[in-house]
């Protein structure tokens, strides 16, 4: 009786070490996935905030250009911002195709990203998985 009650407990220790494993596993790689998403927007941020800082300063030298050449700083701002209006417009209509679907495919694609195949077999190979 007291194997059956020592293998019992065993097996009840094994399963719990088990357990504990997954969840530390889903874990990491719930910590691992979040990071990468996040890194990946963070980086996509400051890139756009360069762009928009070499668009603003197109736009301006743009607007004196234009100022100049229609002889009223004012008018070429005026031009420029018209410009904006249209861009403004356009987007808005066609805004879950050119923003919404996009970012939404890159997270989705992130988070469902898996580690590299070699890492996979060589995990398999040793008996871990």
């Amino acid at each position: 009786m007291d194997t059956i009650t020592t293998n019992i407990e065993l097996l009840y220790k094994k399963a719990k070490e088990y357990a504990d494993i997954n969840i530390e596993l889903i874990k990491l790689n719930s910590i691992d996935k979040i990071a990468d998403v996040l890194s990946s927007l963070i980086s996509r941020v400051v890139l756009f905030m360069f762009v928009v800082m070499f668009v603003l300063l197109i736009n301006i030298a743009l607007s004196l250009y234009l100022g100049e050449l229609l002889g009223k700083d004012y008018l070429g701002y005026l031009v420029v911002s018209v410009i904006y209006l249209f861009l403004i417009i356009l987007i808005n209509y066609n805004k879950d195709k050119l923003i919404k679907t996009p970012i939404t495919n890159m997270v989705i694609a992130k988070l469902l990203k898996s580690k590299s195949m070699s890492n996979r077999s060589k995990t398999t190979q040793d008996g871990i998985l």
